[in-house]
Formats: C-alpha cells, sequence, structure tokens
C-alpha cells in the first residue's frame, strides 16, 4: 500500500523560507516520478516540481517557482523536500507529493498516488 505524508507546512513571512517533506513508502522511486503540487482557494491545482527517477533524476519546475524552489530527495530513506525560498503570498495554499508511475510528474491529472498535504501561508 502506496503512502505519502507531507509535513513542514507553516505561517512564513514573505521572502522567508520553508522545507517541505515527502515521506513514501510503498514505492520504488526508480518506477516513479514524484511531484509536488499546490492548490489555493478556488484555483485549480498547479504543478510545482518534478524529480523523475526511472529516467536519471531529471528535475522540472513550474514557472512561478523557477529560481527559488528546489527538489530534492533522500533515496536511502525514500524521502522528497521541497526547499521554498523567496516566499511570496501568492505561495499561499496547500502543497500535495504525488507519484506517477513512469510518468513525467508534472500533470495532476496522471498522477497514481497523492498525499494529504500541508498547508502553507505567506504573510505579507
Amino acid at each position: 500500500q502506496v503512502q505519502l505524508v507531507e509535513s513542514g507546512g507553516g505561517l512564513v513571512q514573505a521572502g522567508g523560507s520553508l522545507r517541505l517533506s515527502c515521506a513514501a513508502s510503498g514505492l520504488t522511486f526508480s518506477n516513479y516520478a514524484m511531484g509536488w503540487f499546490r492548490q489555493a482557494p478556488g484555483k485549480e491545482r498547479e504543478f510545482v516540481a518534478a524529480i523523475i527517477y526511472w529516467s536519471g533524476g531529471n528535475t522540472y519546475y513550474g514557472d512561478s517557482v523557477k529560481g527559488r524552489f528546489t527538489i530534492s530527495s533522500d533515496n536511502a530513506k525514500n524521502m522528497v523536500y521541497l526547499q521554498m525560498n523567496s516566499l511570496k503570498p501568492e505561495d499561499t495554499a496547500v502543497y500535495y507529493c504525488a507519484a506517477d508511475r513512469y510518468g513525467l510528474g508534472n500533470d495532476y491529472r496522471n498522477m497514481d498516488y497523492w498525499g494529504k498535504g500541508t498547508l502553507v501561508t505567506v504573510s505579507s
């Protein structure tokens, strides 16, 4: 049984940083792309970042977070991280970790497994 559990969300001032963690169990990283998505109230779920393990570990980012967010992982611990720097109020959202078997991990419609999310609030 696949489980994804996010942690690390909270309240931060604009310009600050947070690191989100995703603990994965029941899956083999080498068969998946792991992605981070976010959803703000009243908005569609948005792609944030992905790391494609089955294709050599390439990483991809959504345009709105490029240069500010970094996705990484600790394969030995089955953990995926999202380092978020220079946070802006518009980054406020629930952040989700998701797994895409042999996919690119960047389309929420194609993800196979989801965590329950962690809330990030950025105050101005």
